[in-house]
């Protein structure tokens, strides 16, 4: 094993803080964190139906600030139907 690794350091967050995930996943629904392709980190959420979103980390974003958007992009997508897809360019006209 590695001595590089960093001791875990467990956030403080209050109950309640990703009702949505929370939600999502309580529904059999899952969430990733996790490089695809070239992109170093991706955070997605989806129930058994379809992708809800795929939010691409920003530079400079936290892994707590991105948890913050997937969890305001479930509600989009559950509440409005908008779906969020930072990681496919989307299709040409």
């Amino acid at each position: 094993m590695s001595g590089s690794r960093r001791k875990p350091v467990i956030p403080d967050v209050p109950d309640g803080a990703f009702e949505n995930i929370e939600s999502l996943i309580e529904g059999n629904g899952e969430i990733t964190l996790g490089v695809v392709g070239s992109i170093p980190c991706v955070a997605t959420a989806a129930d058994q139906d379809q992708c809800l979103a795929m939010l691409v980390c920003r530079p400079d974003e936290s892994l707590m600030q991105l948890l913050r958007r997937l969890d305001a992009a479930i509600a989009d997508a559950y509440d409005k139907e908008i779906y969020i897809d930072e990681v496919n360019a989307p299709p040409s006209s």
